[in-house]
Parts: C-alpha cells; structure tokens; sequence
C-alpha cells in the first residue's frame, strides 16, 4: 500500500505530465487514499482535467476538488453570452434533447435542469457546456426518468461487467430496486471502480447508482 507521501508524489507527477494542466498553481493533500485538489486554474476545463489525472492514479479512492478558476481578462464574458454559447453547444449535439434542458448562468456559473431518459444523454449536455470559454463552474441537476421498461436491469448490468475486460465481475455484487442500483464488492483501482458505475448507468432503466464498492490495491511480491 502506498504512504500518503508516495500518493502525494505520484499525484504531483501525473499532474505535471498531464498537457492541459498548469500544475504550479496547484496543491495536493492526501488523507487514507483520499484527496484534495486546492489552488486555482484558468480555465473550468483545467479543473475537471486535473481532477481525472488525480483519478487515473493507482490508490486513489477519492477527490475532492477545491480548485478555483480565475479566468483571464480575455476569456470574461457575461451571463447572457455565456447562456446564448451554451444553447448553441446543445444544439450541435443530436444525442441531446435540447427541448427539455434549460440553461441557468448566474456569476459565470452554470446550471444544466429538465428531464432525459438517458444517464448518457445527461452526461453528453454536461460535456457540451464544459469547454465554453467563461465559465467557471457547471451544476447537472438534469434528472434522468426512463420510460418504464420490463428489462432486468440487474442482469442485463451483471452480463456488461462479464463482458468487461476492465472489470473482475465475480467480485462485484448488483441490487436492483425499481431504477435504483446498488453496487457492492471490490475492485483493484479507482478506475476499475468507475468502469463498473460506468456500466451501471449504462444499464436502460437507471436512474440511480449508489456505489458502495470498496478499492483494495493487490498486494506487492
């Protein structure tokens, strides 16, 4: 298992070797395999980029990003502008159905609502307002309420994680109630662990993933 320290490191360095992130303006702490992301970044896009380098690190169990975004003099743009980018940025996108978003921006801030059927149709709206220049920040509060499908989300989740080869599936237990997933066991890295939430929400008919799965790193020879 590695020391708060040698997760510290390897953060810093997967930080400074990740193209889109400005790692000198950046703090790492780390806590029992968890960590802290402080300081700031120019852009809304950095921030989520230095975020999933931390992700991508053997050990890590979680992130919390403090980060904030300073944006430069030539990247401000007001709320409506802002508002008008991120409704042309939907629209671009068929998997989207831009009908049934709306589009909030307070502070350069901004909010995603409405109602999908899809977990993947809410993450492609949010992915489409990430990168507009000016924003500092994105809240998905899109609700995703599937048509009422007979399938069997719990077997149909459990046959994609044997298909899976990132997965150790006989190691991951699946409960389904009405769309609501829970997903128990354990897993050998955080990525492992997101591939399997990845397929849960994958699953037609989920519109909730409670991942209790627990990351245990195997033991070095």
């Amino acid at each position: 298992m590695k020391t708060n320290q040698m997760l510290q490191r390897d953060i810093l360095d997967e930080l400074s070797w990740e193209p889109s992130v400005d790692a000198g303006s950046i703090g790492v702490a780390v806590a029992d395999g968890v960590v802290t992301l402080s300081g700031h970044v120019a852009t809304y896009v950095e921030k989520f980029a230095a975020e999933k380098a931390a992700m991508r690190v053997a050990g890590v169990h979680g992130v919390a990003n403090d980060l904030d975004v300073r944006l430069p003099s030539t990247a401000m743009r007001d709320d409506t502008d802002i508002a008008r980018a991120a409704l042309d940025s939907l629209a671009w996108h068929v998997d989207v159905p831009k009908d049934r978003i709306k589009v909030v921006v307070k502070d350069s801030r901004l909010t995603l609502e409405g109602q999908v059927d899809w977990s993947f149709q809410r993450k492609t709206a949010e992915n489409a307002v990430r990168h507009i220049v000016g924003v500092r920040g994105v809240t998905n509060l899109i609700v995703v309420k599937p048509p009422v499908r007979p399938a069997d989300i719990r077997s149909r989740i459990e046959a994609a994680l044997k298909r899976s080869a990132e997965v150790e599936a006989r190691q991951i237990r699946v409960e389904a109630h009405d769309g609501s997933v829970t997903l128990r066991g354990t897993v050998h890295s955080f990525a492992e662990r997101k591939a399997v939430e990845r397929a849960a929400w994958s699953a037609p008919g989920v519109t909730a993933v409670d991942d209790e799965i627990s990351v245990r790193e195997p033991a070095l020879i």
